[in-house]
């Protein structure tokens, strides 16, 4: 068993790590526009946002990789790599990062939005008599203190993210719990040793990302 389960570890995780990365990075983005659109003061931007995050939240996040594959890729044809000897491979990686993103953002958002609200109205305010817009208060006073409150929070959300990640082996990413499933077939007597490596590589990489962000969380708070 070890001889192939061994050095198909790494690539694995490495797969994790990937889909991970770019998925953080996207969800932080997409979630901080949803965060403006949610609390500007124009009614119909409000309302998309808002049932956005409602619907998306509370559906699955397996619903939401499924329809990036079967339907934007297998129904509407929508590609999201060059057509060349490992389209399959990096079209379903990308469509998975695009699930998570989607999926994933509407957490951020909610998260940061608690956050603006331990913001002081009087800041605001202050800044408005002073002539700024709203893009500028949100980006410039708001924003910043709202990021520095919710750290920890946020580092839960990336924490869920690295554990979601699983879910992409539902459209044949090679993933770390693709990888055990395709081992365990084959090598059943091993199932609890199998499980135990894959945890374990799971804990590696989520025991370090509380840890670190916790540190921040604590140099960076806001002083009230």
């Amino acid at each position: 068993m070890w001889e192939e389960f061994g050095p198909a570890l790494w690539p694995a995780f490495w797969m994790t790590i990937k889909l991970t990365f770019f998925s953080a990075i996207g969800s932080l983005i997409l979630g901080t526009i949803l965060t403006a659109l949610r609390v500007c003061p124009v009614p119909i931007l409000r309302g998309f946002s808002a049932a956005y995050i409602n619907i998306v939240r509370n559906t699955p996040l397996t619903l939401v990789v499924l329809f990036c594959s079967m339907g934007l890729y297998q129904n509407l044809g929508l590609a999201l790599a060059p057509e060349n000897d490992h389209f399959i491979e990096n079209n379903n990686f990308n469509l998975a990062v695009l699930a998570f993103i989607l999926y994933t953002s509407t957490f951020v958002c909610e998260t940061l939005r608690s956050g603006i609200n331990t913001v002081p109205m009087g800041q605001a305010e202050a800044a408005r008599s002073l002539g700024l817009g709203f893009g500028q208060i949100l980006g410039l006073i708001v924003l910043p203190q709202a990021f520095r409150s919710v750290i920890n929070p946020l580092a839960s959300v990336l924490i869920a993210l690295i554990k979601n990640t699983t879910i992409a082996s539902v459209i044949g990413v090679a993933e770390a719990s693709l990888l055990m499933k395709s081992t365990v077939e084959s090598y059943a007597g091993d199932l609890y040793v199998i499980f135990a490596v894959i945890a374990l590589g799971f804990v590696i990489l989520t025991l370090p990302v509380g840890l670190f962000l916790g540190k921040v969380s604590e140099k960076v708070a806001v002083k009230r």
